[in-house]
């Protein structure tokens, strides 16, 4: 019987071997789990370009959002580890869900996801309606603390940074205001133009165009210091919230099982693509910072997201609205 299981061991692993020398021999395809124009779209659809003139076969990007990124995410998680489905996927559904979920997301982004590389990070804006006439951060803080209960504001759905990161605002400064989810941050985008909603922190890649026009004000960045990508904004931490601090990042990861050898080659050329100038300068215009790791950078971000946020969950109470 050992000597039955150990050739069937072997003939697995020499199976997965030729699998890999063979890869790829069709087309793949990334998983963004939000809608085209997105963030993740806009930067899936930079990489995925490059992607496939390294790997000689077409990438395909294909958006499947809803569930905060739940949806897409997870399919990825269940589907064949051959490297021909992969995910370019947020902090919620990589990480923060397992929390605000429970038992409720499908699947388990640490045993049935495997990292590849985390592709970038992005500090989020405080952006609100300009028609409530404040500037600052403890402009905001008075106005809603003057109507407790009876404002809204928008995130890109449950677990996103843009969600937990008003509800760390809302605990450090004693704020009722209530959570809409969107699918993307062009929905809350349209919500505040039409005041549906009155604030949001949001990526700058979608704020900033129209902060600069006056159809939005955006007011403070979340990064814990001057933001790389926004150094004339001032920060939450300054304005009497110091240790205030969030990141929206993209991880690109495949089915847990994938072969070792496609995990490691799509991290060396992704890297490679991530830090290409072409590349890098075009995240900057879209105000995320590249940065570009082997798996295990991805995978130690994940876990240190999950336990830092849980804190912030089980503070505030956070849920699934």
């Amino acid at each position: 019987m050992k000597q039955l299981m150990l050739a069937l061991a072997l003939a697995l692993a020499s199976s997965l071997g030729l699998a890999a020398e063979s890869w790829p021999a069709k087309p793949v395809h990334v998983v963004v789990p939000f809608p085209p124009g997105s963030s993740p779209d806009l930067i899936a659809r930079m990489l995925t370009e490059k992607l496939a003139q390294v790997l000689g076969q077409p990438v395909i990007v294909d958006n499947k959002p809803g569930a905060g990124g739940n949806i897409g995410t997870g399919q990825v998680a269940k589907a064949d580890p051959d490297g021909y489905t992969l995910a370019l996927s947020i902090p919620g559904p990589l990480a923060v869900n397992t929390v605000l979920y429970k038992n409720k997301m499908g699947y388990d982004p640490f045993t049935e996801l495997a990292p590849i590389t985390l592709v970038a990070l992005s500090p989020n804006v405080l952006i609100v309606n300009p028609g409530l006439g404040v500037n600052s951060v403890q402009e905001f803080v008075d106005y809603v603390k003057a109507r407790p209960g009876k404002l809204n504001y928008g995130s890109v759905g449950n677990g996103s940074a843009s969600h937990l990161t008003m509800e760390l605002l809302k605990m450090q400064a004693g704020l009722d205001i209530v959570h809409v989810p969107y699918p993307g941050s062009p929905q809350v985008i349209t919500a505040i133009l039409g005041d549906q909603i009155q604030a949001g922190f949001i990526v700058p890649g979608t704020a900033m165009p129209l902060a600069k026009s006056g159809r939005v004000k955006a007011i403070a960045v979340t990064s814990s210091g001057k933001s790389a990508v926004l150094p004339d904004m001032p920060t939450v931490a300054d304005a009497g919230f110091p240790g205030f601090e969030s990141s929206a990042w993209l991880g690109m990861v495949a089915p847990a099982n994938t072969p070792k050898p496609v995990i490691d080659r799509l991290s060396r050329e992704l890297v490679a693509i991530i830090h290409s100038p072409e590349i890098g300068e075009k995240m900057r215009k879209i105000y995320f910072q590249p940065v570009g790791t082997a798996p295990e950078g991805l995978a130690d971000l994940m876990r240190s997201e999950r336990d830092r946020w849980a804190k912030v969950i089980k503070q505030t109470g956070a849920g699934v609205d």
